[in-house]
């Protein structure tokens, strides 16, 4: 699909065509990722990147891969503690 944005002048003064064309399917990707709206690999997917460098890609941009708390952290590891004792 061809998508066309509108671009004020001066936001495309600071960067080439071809770095903003570049660049726009990782932000979108990103975005979508932050919002819920697709998964990990599926962002991804749609960056063109690996999965690991879509990883890089959110940890530069402050955006956590894994969402998960503290507490829920801490029941797996003592979960994956008790399996381990039991094996």
């Amino acid at each position: 699909m061809l998508v066309q944005i509108q671009l004020p002048d001066d936001y495309v003064n600071y960067q080439t065509s071809e770095r903003i064309e570049r660049e726009l399917p990782s932000v979108y990707a990103l975005w979508l990722f932050k919002s819920g709206m697709v998964t990990l690999s599926k962002a991804a997917k749609l960056a063109g990147l690996a999965l690991y460098d879509f990883m890089q890609f959110c940890s530069a941009n402050q955006v956590p891969v894994i969402d998960i708390s503290k507490e829920e952290l801490a029941a797996e590891v003592a979960g994956m503690r008790i399996a381990g004792a039991m094996a």
